[in-house]
């Protein structure tokens, strides 16, 4: 990862495979707590994934979200 710092509290390194086993996991919770339409969720799951595990970051975090709306 970027920073040395990437590390969750029982040592283990962040990585971008995490994330991305992390994110269905995650998504079905929020949805269960959630409920109703979801549709949306899952987008913002892609976008997410996308930003968070991309060699590059977005200049502004919301720029690739504005143009979902």
């Amino acid at each position: 990862m970027r920073s040395p710092k990437g590390k969750l509290e029982d040592g283990r390194k962040v990585t971008a495979e995490m994330v991305r086993a992390a994110i269905p996991e995650e998504l079905a919770k929020v949805k269960a707590s959630v409920g109703g339409d979801t549709k949306t969720y899952d987008r913002a799951a892609e976008i997410f994934e996308q930003m968070s595990t991309s060699e590059g970051f977005a200049e502004f975090l919301t720029l690739p979200l504005y143009e979902e709306i």
